[in-house]
């Protein structure tokens, strides 16, 4: 007798694929989570890398590359003041020559920074080359000049022709190689933080839009799988999906405002931080070499119009106003006018500003006195007037932009700061927030799978 086998009879084909569909909308979920994170993932680490480069690897190193031109023509300034000074200045001359060999160490660091910034440019490692090589003339014409102005002992002022024509062809190759040559090496090591800069601020933003992208749709799939499981099996809406529905959209803020903050955070570090201390040091170093073209304007009389165009020159560098000639600028500087352009023109904002345009309108009225000793023939006067009240009125000058680069320094560092502890914070958060709502949408959809088992 033939046993005739009886198979239980086939679930619905709708029962059947109701697990399925639940796979299904639990895998988009899932792959639109992964989204998010990758998206918050890339753009914290776009962010983080920017910061690391602006503010901790190129952006100081810039600036310390920054202090190259200041170090530079305040040894050809201590040179100057050395050669005026002759066998009157003692204690003066040997602080004058100290200062000069601690610049001549600030230098040589310098170099070495920028050195280490050019990496396998050849460009830029010609150039740091080329500084090293005239660096070392200059200091041998220098050396020759002081030896021989040490051994004529001469008075206060001008010293013996020989001296005068050995120090030419040094502040020459100072002003007219050197300088140059260590202001277009702050431009070019300045690239690496421009170029990080504007990448950054390009990139980040788009991973920005794209994590608000792949939140919403993140949310929108946990609200679809909700919905889906409450008309299927009629019932509310699942505490663990709700749950990681919150999480999911507290994750997404956060990160919406991490990347939003690190954005902001970058542009003021560059632009309130970085650029304004470069161009402080720049200033800071055109008017070492401007209080140095005084002692070379009592110091060289053949050259000394030269000296005192080319110290109107760097005046209106730093602080422009119009003017066809000295006399016309010490007239405009003299009525306190606001209207000031130049490198400086930017940063006379607040306290520190005002502070700054007050010293060196005492500094440029010192000058006017000073010409005058000068133009009058009254030599001793004159140096002594350099190498007293002059210089007491710029190193005040020189201490308030000192005071407003401290600023934008402290500006630099908080924003670099503030960028790198949201992400640390963000950082923190994420491992939580993955692994959280990974076990919140399984323990919202496991017990429906398994009643059809």
């Amino acid at each position: 007798m033939t046993m005739v086998q009886i198979r239980p009879p086939a679930a619905p084909a709708r029962r059947r694929s109701v697990p399925a569909r639940i796979r299904v909308i639990a895998g988009v979920t899932v792959g639109a989570l992964v989204l998010l994170f990758a998206a918050l993932a890339v753009g914290s680490a776009s962010a983080r890398d920017g910061l690391r480069v602006i503010g901790r690897d190129a952006g100081p190193q810039v600036v310390a590359t920054a202090g190259l031109y200041l170090g530079l023509s305040d040894m050809d300034a201590q040179v100057a003041d050395v050669l005026l000074m002759g066998k009157d200045y003692g204690e003066q001359r040997r602080a004058a020559l100290a200062r000069y060999e601690q610049r001549r160490s600030e230098a040589n660091q310098a170099l070495m920074k920028a050195f280490e910034l050019s990496g396998d440019n050849p460009a830029e490692r010609q150039t740091v080359q080329s500084v090293l090589d005239g660096l070392g003339r200059y200091e041998r014409l220098a050396g020759q000049a002081l030896l021989l102005d040490s051994r004529a002992g001469h008075a206060a002022g001008p010293p013996p022709a020989e001296v005068v024509e050995i120090y030419r062809q040094a502040t020459d190759l100072m002003r007219q190689v050197l300088l140059p040559q260590a202001y277009n090496l702050t431009l070019e090591n300045g690239t690496i933080v421009r170029e990080t800069h504007d990448d950054k601020n390009l990139t980040v933003p788009a991973v920005r839009a794209a994590v608000v992208v792949a939140g919403l749709l993140a949310l929108g799939c946990l609200l679809w799988l909700q919905v889906f499981l409450a008309r299927r099996f009629r019932r509310v809406f699942g505490p663990a999906l709700l749950a990681a529905t919150l999480v999911t959209a507290i994750a997404l803020v956060t990160g919406m405002n991490v990347l939003g903050q690190n954005v902001r955070d970058l542009r003021t570090a560059k632009s309130d931080g970085f650029d304004s201390i470069l161009t402080v040091a720049r200033a800071r170093a055109i008017s070492n070499s401007m209080q140095g073209d005084q002692s070379r304007f009592l110091l060289d009389k053949v050259r000394a119009d030269t000296y005192e165009h080319t110290y109107l020159d760097k005046a209106q560098t730093v602080f422009y106003l119009p003017a066809g000639n000295l006399d016309t600028y010490h007239a405009e500087v003299k009525t306190g006018t606001d209207g000031y352009l130049g490198l400086m023109g930017a940063q006379l904002g607040g306290a520190d500003g005002r502070r700054a345009l007050e010293a060196y309108a005492a500094f440029q009225a010192a000058d006017t006195r000073f010409r005058e000793l000068a133009v009058s023939g009254r030599n001793s006067e004159a140096v002594a007037a350099r190498l007293g009240p002059v210089r007491d009125a710029f190193d005040a000058y020189d201490k308030t932009l000192l005071a407003i680069a401290e600023r934008h320094q402290a500006v630099f560092e908080r924003a670099v700061g503030s960028g790198e502890s949201a992400l640390d914070n963000l950082w923190r958060l994420l491992p939580f927030a993955i692994g959280g709502i990974g076990l919140l949408v399984l323990a919202g959809v496991w017990p429906r799978l398994k009643e059809y088992r």
